[in-house]
Parts: C-alpha cells; structure tokens; sequence
C-alpha cells in the first residue's frame, strides 16, 4: 500500500519501506497510537511528543496486555506521526516533524 507521506516523488528510503512493511503487519499498533494521541487531545494538549506516545504503545504492549515481548523500532515514529497528521489535517501541528534524511 502506498502511503505518501511526503508528497514527494522520490524513490522510498529503506526506513520508510520497513516501516511500509511494518505497519501493514501490525495495524493495531497504529490504532494505539490513534487512541493515546486522542487521550493526550482530550485532556487539553495542542501539540504533544509522538515520542511519548511510542513508549505508552510499549508500556501498553509490555506490560499492560499479554501475549510475549512485542519490538517496534524508533525508526517507525516519525512516519507514525507523519500518517497521523495526513489523516487527521483538523491537527497540523499536533506533532512536531523535521525533515527527514535519506538513509
């Protein structure tokens, strides 16, 4: 599935084709993603660390839920918030981005 994150034509860093990957095998990631964002928007914040969000996401998997040790790279969070912020445009700014390289 192609995402377009970027707007852009360029050929897809290996980091973003892993986190492709990576999202369409694990969309209940994203959906916790979406839930704790949504609890950071209702309690009053205007913009808040996608970084943060990462580690309730870990906290929740880990220790919160059952099932075996569950791994999600760093690497994935700024796509994660990217995707975020095209779906939800009613909260640009939600998430602070920087430019990403090319690796």
């Amino acid at each position: 599935m192609q995402y377009d994150l970027f707007n852009t034509e360029e050929v897809k860093t290996t980091l973003e084709s892993q986190w492709e990957l990576f999202h369409e095998k694990n969309p209940h990631v994203y959906e916790l993603i979406k839930k704790f964002t949504y609890e950071v928007i209702k309690a009053g914040r205007k913009s808040y660390s996608i970084n943060a969000i990462f580690e309730r996401v870990r906290w929740h998997t880990d220790i919160e839920t059952s099932g075996g040790e569950f791994k999600i790279s760093n690497n994935h969070r700024a796509y994660y918030a990217r995707l975020f912020l095209k779906e939800h445009s009613e909260y640009p700014n939600f998430f602070k981005t920087k430019e990403l390289r090319n690796i």
